[in-house]
């Protein structure tokens, strides 16, 4: 069994996932990618305008988190990979890595209480970077905020949940352990 891992920090909007996903990597000293992270840079050299242009910038941004992932993979290195995976969408991508790589995933799947995430989101408005365009894209994301969770990717491996709703209860600890756990 292979001894490289791909830690997937993935769920909705606002549950917290680049700071545990920091965390994460800073706890077993491995390599961070987040797909807002390569986005903001890509915004802050090109521009930004519209949902148009921040969705264009959104494909262009995973095409560079899929470098990132392989670069260290292809090395056998270990690493932390953070964003909003939808399951459609994005399990074909990762399985495709696992054609080309031998690595094991192990996925953290955050979810919160809907009308929690709303409010996230709500409160978010203006803080983050303003090619993220949270103004324009809040009406379509009520819905699917106020489902709380996301599917997980289908690409087998071990999935731990972790309850966001209240950041100051993760038992980080247990978390730590479970993930330590998976891993050796």
């Amino acid at each position: 069994m292979t001894s490289v891992w791909l830690i997937i920090v993935t769920g909705l909007p606002g549950t917290g996932k680049t700071d545990l996903g920091k965390r994460i990597a800073r706890e077993f000293q491995l390599p961070f990618v987040n797909k807002d992270g390569i986005k903001e840079l890509l915004f802050d050299r090109l521009g930004w305008k519209d949902d148009d242009w921040s969705k264009k910038l959104s494909l262009a941004s995973y095409d560079l988190l899929d470098y990132f992932v392989a670069s260290q993979l292809a090395v056998g290195r270990s690493l932390v990979v953070e964003s909003n995976f939808k399951s459609a969408e994005d399990s074909p991508r990762f399985l495709a890595l696992k054609q080309r790589f031998d690595f094991q995933p192990l996925q953290i799947l955050c979810h919160a209480n809907g009308e929690t995430l709303l409010q996230r989101f709500q409160a978010r408005i203006g803080q983050r970077h303003p090619g993220h365009v949270d103004r324009l894209i809040y009406e379509r994301l009520e819905p699917v905020l106020l489902q709380g969770r996301s599917a997980p990717l289908d690409i087998g491996g071990q999935v731990i949940e972790v309850d966001t709703t209240d950041f100051a209860a993760i038992d980080y600890a247990h978390l730590f352990s479970a993930i330590e756990s998976a891993i050796r």
